[in-house]
């Protein structure tokens, strides 16, 4: 589970620990994993815009639960810049950390779940900018998501054989740290008033969803892209 520090990601471990799963956590942030505390994961501090850290993690998650099953890819970076602002340090950044990383995680997992030969799940966290083109400086994040998309569409092909499903999941405005910390009251307001559902989804809500894509419910299940957004798309 990546980006288990904050968030999403952290929403969703927690559900899962508490289905009773074993969970390796990954977040960047080693403090950000002492928050855990003594529950009872396996925690490994990596930076997933690097290539080499897929493989680190991987071996990790293996080696402390013996075996991998799932993988949920939450880890991300947004940093909000102006459209003609935007070097080439911040366009690679989003591509490094929230692209990339995708392809060689779900790649180093697939092996794994390969040579296990009991098929697993594959999750990937996009984003409605995918879909939008992303608001308020967000255009290399929207651009990064988009290539999400695009990849867990080709990687669900790929494995489908292996019994392996790839799936995205498509939070829209979701109340964290980072959106309050990014954000302006005002900038909030109007993103959260252009939802149907009238405000931004809690973490529980999107981990609730991850849970349904990861169980054996879901097992016809693979391509998909989960839009869960309060109705701001409606594909």
């Amino acid at each position: 589970m990546t980006g288990a520090g904050r968030g999403i990601g952290a929403a969703v471990a927690r559900l899962l620990v508490d289905r009773g799963a074993a969970v390796c956590v990954v977040d960047r942030s080693m403090s950000q994993l002492e928050l855990w505390g003594n529950a009872p994961v396996a925690r490994v501090a990596e930076d997933l815009s690097a290539v080499p850290s897929a493989c680190r993690v991987v071996e990790a998650a293996e080696r402390e639960l013996g075996g991998v099953d799932v993988l949920v890819h939450a880890a991300g970076v947004l940093k909000r810049t102006p459209f003609f602002e935007v070097d080439v340090e911040n366009w690679e950044l989003h591509l490094r950390t929230n692209l990339r990383s995708t392809f060689f995680l779900a790649q180093e997992c697939a092996r794994v779940m390969r040579r296990q030969g009991t098929g697993g799940r594959i999750v990937a966290l996009a984003s409605d900018a995918w879909w939008t083109g992303g608001y308020d400086g967000s255009l290399a994040y929207a651009a990064s998501k988009g290539g999400v998309v695009t990849l867990v569409r080709g990687i669900a092909r790929e494995l489908a054989p292996l019994r392996i499903t790839v799936n995205a999941i498509v939070p829209g405005l979701v109340d964290t740290e980072m959106l309050r910390g990014q954000l302006s009251p005002v900038a909030l307001a109007r993103q959260a008033a252009a939802i149907p559902w009238q405000r931004p989804a809690d973490p529980s809500e999107i981990a609730r969803v991850v849970e349904f894509v990861v169980s054996d419910a879901a097992e016809y299940m693979t391509g998909a892209v989960f839009n869960v957004s309060g109705g701001l798309l409606t594909y």
